[in-house]
Formats: C-alpha cells, structure tokens, sequence
C-alpha cells in the first residue's frame, strides 16, 4: 500500500510524525512526504523536521507565501502532478491550512481516496481561513480521524457518514509524549535566565535545581497581531503582566516588524521579546510555564496535555474540549480580563482541568489500525 503524506506548515509535520513513524512499522506499507512549502521559513522547518524525527521530504512543491487563493491555486496546479505521477493508494492531510484543503481538493478531482487527520473540528466562525479549509475537507474526505467526541457530532450534524468517523485521539499529543523527555535536557531555561544548572534531576536523569515563575506567550493571529491598535493593546497589558512576572515571547519575524511599525517600546526588562523557537525548547517552556497566553489552538491542547494555565485570546475556538475538560479560557480580546485572569493564576485559583479521553499518545497507532483493516477488506 502506497499511503502519500501532504504537511505545509509546522503543525502539519507534528501530526504527520507520529503516524509516519507507525506506519513506517508495518509490513507492506510504502510511503511518500510531500511538503508543499507553504510554511516558507524553511530554516525553522528544517529544525522542526530534525527535532521530529521527520524524514526529508521526498518531494518539495516550494509554493511559498501569497494570498490564501494563489498559494491554494499553486498547491493544487503543483500537487495534481504529484499524485499521477505517484498514484497512491491513499493520501493524507493533517490539520486545516491550505495545503490541507488543496490537496484534499485534488484527491477528490482524481478519484483518489483521502484521509483527514484532525478532523470534526469547528470554530463556528467562518471569519476565519482555517474554518473554511475544515468544513471543505471533511466533506471531500473519506476516513475522517477525529481527536475528541466534538468532533464526530460536527461530523454527524453536518451529514458525514458514521462509518467514515474514527475518533482515534490527538496526533499532536503522540508528539509531546515521545519528546517531553528531550525538551527537558534542553538548556532554555537557564539561557534565559529562568534557571540555573543544579542537581534537581528529572526523569531523564539532568534537570535543574529552581525555576523561576513566567508566562510564556506566543501570538501570530491576524487579528491580534496584524491589527496595530490591538497589537499595541496586547503588548501594554503584556508589559504590565511583566512587573508581577517574566512573560518570555518567542516572536516571529512578521509581529517583530509590525511591532518596529507601532513604535512600541519595551519599558520593563522582565518583558523579555526573543527569537522563534524550536519545537522541543519551546515545549521545555511550556512544560515549565505558570501559564501561557497564546491564540493557537495546538497551544490550547498540549497545555491541557500539561496540566498548565492557558490564557486564550480569541473570542472562539475549534477545540472546546480544551475549555470544557482542560485548563483553557477565552479570553477574546479583553485586555482587561486577560490582566485579571493572570491574578487570579498566580494567586494560586488558576483552572485545573483534565486530559480529555485518548489523549494518551497513541492516537496513531489507531490511525494506522483503521488504515490497515480497511486495506485488507
């Protein structure tokens, strides 16, 4: 069996790795790794693949960034060759960027089956790029690879077949059970300043002997971070955040230039603006964290995961589980309640939540389980 897998951008290779890696382990499966280049910051990319266990991908479409019609348009234009010239037997997508939906779109137009890995979810706003990539590729696909139980009902309302759900769990959560035990030997928490080299050992056997409290905070929305007025609304309650605890925000090159373009100037040295991360420093940081204050919804699960505080500033979310059992809270764009909920963390009444059910780091094992019994029939 010839299974091709299509990623684009970061959070598409942390869900493609664990099921790469299982698939990889059973007999008569042939695989193929199409990156698109959709996420062009191939710099980042590559440390995200090593740091992943990723194999180089076997074709590269370098589509790059543009708008969300002409970066699908060359997706599609580039992939469709791809797939006559490989003519697999199944093709899978991960997540809901546009490579996602462009792929799946070409799949569909070829008669060629396509699996859906994070399948079900919804924001409910339609306002934004990534809703409509989901809504689009569920209805195309054929094995739908939900992570929770919201995710079959959306599914079932919206007229899928039951035999195409499969609520296997969260891929990305495979990814941070196999790594946590890397991203603790990282030295990030001592280059900041956070920590020093001790004799606290952790279960790696190397840890550090005191960690200081922070807030780690990670934002890239167009909403927050494209929109000056409300960038700078973020940025000063951030810096008022900062005389009470260090907030550590890993930025990218985009926000950095929007924030020259504001002339926002940092007041505070505990608001510490860094470099973008890799993924196992940045899941050290976040295994550490008193809290997190993020608008991804990656973020959202891996802290449920860990048990941390999450601050989310969006007025929705596709992952409610992660309010309705795990430690997030909406925020929207309320700097206000976002100051207030951070009181209330550090004065020790942060939300403890739970990890929601099969988020137990073998989501693709069941993945390829369906895969294989649906290949034998």
């Amino acid at each position: 069996m010839h299974i091709l897998h299509v990623v684009g951008a970061r959070p598409n290779f942390m869900k493609a790795a664990p099921v790469m890696a299982v698939l990889r382990r059973r007999a008569g499966v042939h695989q193929t790794l199409v990156h698109t280049g959709q996420h062009y910051d191939q710099n980042m990319s590559r440390v995200f693949f090593q740091e992943l266990g990723l194999p180089n991908p076997d074709i590269d479409l370098e589509v790059g960034s543009d708008s969300h019609a002409v970066q699908t348009a060359q997706i599609m234009m580039r992939f469709e060759a791809v797939v006559l010239a490989q003519r697999p037997d199944l093709v899978l997508v991960y997540g809901d960027v546009n490579s996602t939906v462009a792929a799946a779109l070409v799949c569909a137009k070829l008669g060629v089956p396509v699996g859906h890995v994070e399948a079900g979810l919804r924001s409910f706003d339609r306002t934004m790029p990534e809703e409509i990539n989901r809504l689009l590729t569920d209805q195309i696909a054929d094995l739908l690879f939900t992570p929770s139980a919201d995710g079959d009902e959306n599914l079932l309302r919206e007229g899928v077949a039951a035999e195409k759900i499969h609520r296997v769990g969260n891929v990305m959560i495979d990814t941070l059970v196999r790594l946590l035990p890397k991203a603790e030997n990282r030295p990030i928490l001592a280059e900041l300043g956070l920590a020093e080299d001790g004799e606290w050992k952790g279960e790696n056997g190397k840890g550090i002997s005191e960690i200081r409290e922070y807030v780690l905070v990670t934002l890239h929305r167009p909403s927050n971070v494209d929109e000056p007025a409300m960038l700078r609304e973020i940025m000063q309650a951030l810096d008022k955040i900062s005389h009470d605890i260090p907030v550590i925000f890993p930025v990218h090159p985009r926000t950095r230039q929007q924030l020259k373009n504001s002339q926002f100037t940092i007041r505070n040295s505990q608001l510490h603006l860094v470099e973008p991360l890799g993924y196992l420093d940045f899941l050290a940081l976040q295994r550490h964290a008193t809290l997190v204050i993020t608008d991804s919804g990656g973020i959202q699960e891996e802290t449920t995961y860990l048990g941390v505080p999450c601050l989310t500033v969006r007025e929705n979310t596709e992952r409610p589980v992660t309010v309705a059992l795990g430690t997030n809270i909406l925020v929207g764009q309320d700097m206000e309640r976002l100051q207030a909920e951070v009181g209330r963390i550090l004065a020790g009444d942060g939300k403890r939540g739970q990890r929601p059910p099969l988020w137990d780091g073998h989501a693709a094992e069941r993945i390829a389980n369906v895969i294989e019994a649906g290949w034998r029939q």
